[in-house]
């Protein structure tokens, strides 16, 4: 069986769970088909990354048992939904599939890699280089998306790493480029740092939200820092490359504060930002899926600056999810702090999930409010 028969075979049964479900939102497509099949013969150990919810993993484990697959996924929840996946397809995955991070242990001496393009440039740039630096002289990526999130960018971001970049012809509105002849140390190394007018020094990976800037909807934040709690249990929910966590800990020395993201790449990021600013002793930077592994009315204030992107597609369904993690851990009487796009409307979400929500702060684009809980 080839991979991409298994994948039709399998697309159908696959799930985004964890992650948001909607009719519009889906755990394989095109791109995933098509990657699998301008492959071409697959054989002994191969590197995937950015698999999504396991359509690329499970389609090649299928094909081939002999198959042994290292993988990175920058978000916690794609973890999860291939080991959730696996396990409704009777896969086991043991012995089989083991999962890094993105650095030498990823790719060293891959002749093969799989990868579903990511949406930002950055984030492309420090895979290239990861796979150019560390495989196999004669490694080969086939990196596939769908074609209304593909520019002619990624083809250079890929030449700055590659010698040899050709793009396929596009198939179901998909297309897949691919890269071979790899050059050893090309490109500025990640993370990478800026000291910004806060004050603060902000080092971000490549994967990063907004990279080692603050975003517009984390500065408004910061303007009502000096407002917020004194509090001892502190957590910045999303924490991207930690600049509230960071901020907060610099003005409240008493505090203790956590700082958690799904993303792989924000945790990396943020633990840098932590160094750099002489606060890894005061916070922890964690992985977690929301706040799964907090126990209940732990925490006194949580931050909030909440992501309304699932991949590619923008959706409202991931800040309500935040919003019930953070009352379920929050003392009675604790807040939750959040700065959101005005146009979205979450006050109602925010007093019915959490408790009586007041308004901080308002602009053109952003509100911060804080809700206090039941």
């Amino acid at each position: 069986m080839t991979p991409e028969i298994a994948y039709d075979e399998l697309a159908p049964r696959l799930s985004r769970w964890p992650d948001v479900e909607a009719h519009d939102l889906v755990a394989a497509d095109a791109s995933d088909r098509l990657i699998l099949a301008e492959a071409g013969p697959v054989a002994g150990e191969i590197v995937v990354i950015g698999d999504r919810y396991g359509a690329l993993t499970l389609s090649l484990l299928r094909a081939d048992p002999d198959l042994r697959l290292r993988v990175h996924q920058d978000p916690l929840t794609g973890e999860r939904a291939l080991a959730a996946n696996a396990e409704r397809i009777g896969q086991d995955l043991t012995g089989r599939v083991t999962w890094h991070d993105l650095d030498a242990s990823l790719t060293a001496g891959a002749k093969l890699v799989l990868l579903q393009l990511p949406r930002g440039l950055d984030a492309l740039d420090e895979i290239a280089g990861v796979v150019a630096d560390h495989a196999d002289s004669d490694v080969r990526i086939v990196a596939g998306g769908r074609v209304k999130h593909m520019t002619r960018s990624m083809n250079d971001v890929l030449g700055v790493h590659f010698r040899s970049v050709r793009a396929s012809r596009g198939v179901g509105r998909s297309r897949a480029l691919h890269a071979s002849e790899p050059i050893r140390g090309a490109g500025e190394a990640w993370p990478r740092s800026v000291h910004t007018d806060i004050d603060l020094t902000l080092c971000a990976h490549g994967a990063a939200f907004a990279g080692a800037s603050l975003d517009v909807g984390t500065r408004f934040f910061l303007e009502f820092l000096d407002g917020m709690p004194h509090a001892e249990s502190v957590i910045d929910l999303g924490c991207g490359t930690g600049a509230i966590a960071a901020a907060y800990a610099r003005s409240r020395p008493a505090a203790r504060v956590i700082a958690s993201d799904r993303s792989s790449a924000a945790v990396a990021s943020a633990r840098e930002t932590m160094r750099a600013n002489g606060l890894a002793d005061r916070v922890d930077v964690v992985r977690d899926d929301g706040l799964g592994s907090r126990p209940d009315g732990s925490a006194d204030l949580v931050l909030l600056n909440p992501p309304f992107h699932s991949g590619a597609a923008v959706t409202d369904a991931i800040a309500p999810r935040l919003f019930a993690d953070a009352a379920r851990v929050l003392r009675p009487g604790g807040e939750l702090w959040t700065v959101w796009n005005s146009h979205l409307r979450y006050r109602p979400q925010l007093e019915r999930l959490v408790g009586p929500t007041r308004q901080i702060g308002r602009n053109r684009t952003f509100s911060v409010t804080a809700s206090r809980r039941r």
